[in-house]
């Protein structure tokens, strides 16, 4: 079991409140990830989960137990971190042992759940290695291991990727999704890259100065921002969001629309723009079109077989049955 709830929890540094009441519910077995940009108290909000960092009000609970006062060593969790924290001088197999065999694990049992972990992270063959002679990926799965070892009642993960190239990075996001699918164990995730969120989680949690602005699916908050800030994080490209007299045309303050439902034109269109700068990816191009009625260019998802150049006068239309509204307070109206 693995259920993780937090009640009306607050964290302060001194006179700064950097959680104000926070309740949230992560059920057995999900896969939650934490996302917001730097400072919005994501890594904080993991720490206090954890017990790495005390409280100053609310509870924690963990499987239905208050957990607030338990240490971190007896919480049942295992944490992961954007370092690897390997001891270089151990091989493999013996940083994998270091968690258990500091708490008693027989050795016939330390044997069974080395095994385990090294088949399920595809490390059988490293482990007498040593750290320095792994790739970051290799070594991040190490950690990995260091943690599943442990069973733990869930998993949490703070930027586990950000040390590593793009593509081990995108490798590592299709291990650790394919481990919890295998393990079926809660996971907390926390990242800023809001790409991995999308791809990974099943449910996220968008935070902003310690603020929950939205919890749901992927999905949900991809199809239905609760407000501008999640409109504008969630999304890569961004949803284009425009201000002024269109906004007022349709009685709102803000719109929004993301860049596959904007038609990109030569001949007509609703706005008339220049292309400013384009960006190839094969597949899809993104066109940055600096349109006459707004301030801000849009972003404009294209074929990858379109070729418009630099300059290029177009037009570009909507797709108004995937227009967002957003009132003077932000909020979305439906």
């Amino acid at each position: 079991m693995g259920q993780i709830k937090l009640e009306s929890v607050t964290k302060n540094f001194g006179p700064v409140e950097v959680i104000p009441p926070l309740d949230l519910t992560i059920e057995d077995g999900e896969f939650t990830v934490f996302v917001g940009p730097s400072g919005c108290g994501k890594s904080t909000l993991l720490r206090l989960i954890a017990g790495l960092e005390d409280i100053t009000s609310g509870t924690i609970r963990i499987d239905g137990e208050d957990a607030t006062d338990i240490p971190p060593a007896k919480r049942g969790l295992a944490m992961v971190f954007q370092s690897y924290a390997l001891y270089p001088h151990m091989s493999v197999r013996k940083n994998i042992t270091f968690p258990m065999k500091m708490a008693g694990i027989p050795a016939d049992e330390q044997k069974r759940r080395i095994d385990n972990a090294a088949a399920a992270l595809n490390l059988t063959d490293y482990l007498d290695r040593r750290p320095g002679q792994l790739s970051g990926g290799q070594r991040q799965r190490v950690a990995i291991g260091r943690a599943i070892v442990r069973e733990p009642a869930a998993f949490l993960f703070d930027e586990p990727l950000s040390n590593l190239d793009a593509a081990l990075r995108v490798g590592m996001r299709l291990e650790i999704s394919e481990l919890h699918k295998r393990l079926a164990t809660t996971m907390i995730y926390v990242t800023h890259d809001q790409v991995e969120a999308m791809t990974m989680a099943d449910k996220i949690v968008v935070l902003q100065a310690g603020v929950i602005e939205q919890v749901g699916s992927p999905m949900e908050l991809y199809r239905a921002p609760r407000n501008v800030f999640v409109a504008g994080f969630i999304g890569s490209p961004k949803m284009n969001l425009l201000t002024g007299p269109q906004a007022a045309q349709h009685n709102v303050a803000t719109i929004g629309i993301r860049p596959e439902h904007l038609s990109i034109s030569e001949t007509e269109g609703m706005w008339a723009g220049t292309i400013g700068v384009s960006e190839h990816l094969g597949s899809d191009t993104f066109f940055h079109v600096q349109c006459d009625a707004f301030d801000d260019p849009l972003t404009v998802r294209a074929s990858g077989e379109l070729d418009l150049g630099y300059g290029a006068r177009v037009f570009l239309t909507p797709d108004m049955t995937h227009l967002h509204r957003f009132g003077s307070d932000g909020l979305r109206i439906e």
